[in-house]
């Protein structure tokens, strides 16, 4: 079976990693000598995965100069460029459509995510439970979570900081899981997307949760950092030689 597609997410406007992005994108910021974005493209090229999308926005020429420079670090860049609005997440995938495979599951992954959950393992809960979306998921602390039944189905989300939730469907027991940005996605879910314009991932598996069934992967990662802030930068090189 060939490997599936993968998204790598970079358009991001990174206000978080100021003053870096002041003058760079964040996919481009450096972890030991390799970009966030080089980590990603050689993360998913361990499972194979060597035809990858890339949307670009903020300081796009530096990363379309970097893919052509590197010459895709031996995978197959495709740029989905949308400098000309941010798109965020979903917008995003929704964007890159011409650029997947029809009728072919894909990967996604976050730019400024660093793993090394095991894509195998989730691709195969993937084929074994046939969702439409599955997500890898963890028991990390956050202020925001994804809220799964008892069989792992997605029913909705929860901020505990602001008390905030909103559900999708009922389950008896509500489990809170961190949401760890690795995804596979059935090429299906084009046809079920019902925004346009600028939204987010999460606002998307809230709708579709409603219809479908999205299942939560719980992953063993040893390792797995958010590279969303300056400060991040050193605990994600000592994780990350």
């Amino acid at each position: 079976m060939d490997a599936p597609q993968g998204m790598i997410f970079c358009a991001g406007l990174g206000t978080r990693f100021k003053p870096w992005t002041d003058k760079h994108p964040k996919a481009l910021a450096v972890i030991n000598g390799k970009s966030l974005l080089q980590r990603n493209v050689e993360y998913l090229q361990q499972y194979g995965i060597r035809h990858v999308i890339v949307n670009v926005h903020h300081f796009a020429d530096q990363i379309i100069e970097a893919i052509e420079k590197n010459k895709g670090w031996d995978s197959e860049i495709a740029i989905s460029d949308e400098t000309d609005a941010v798109l965020e997440t979903g917008g995003g995938l929704l964007k890159a459509k011409p650029l997947f495979k029809p009728g072919e599951k894909f990967i996604t992954c976050n730019a400024d995510i660093l793993t090394d959950l095991d894509i195998n393992r989730l691709i195969d809960f993937h084929e074994a439970n046939k969702p439409l979306i599955s997500l890898a998921v963890g028991e990390r602390k956050t202020s925001r979570y994804l809220l799964f039944d008892e069989n792992d189905t997605l029913c909705g989300w929860r901020n505990i900081a602001t008390g905030e939730e909103k559900i999708a469907r009922r389950g008896a027991t509500l489990i809170q899981r961190s949401y760890d940005c690795v995804v596979v996605f059935e090429y299906e879910v084009f046809s079920h997307i019902p925004f346009t314009g600028k939204f987010s991932l999460i606002d998307l598996y809230l709708h579709l949760a409603k219809t479908h069934i999205i299942k939560g992967f719980r992953h063993q990662a040893d390792r797995w950092i958010d590279v969303g802030r300056p400060e991040s930068v050193a605990p994600a090189e000592q994780l990350f030689p």
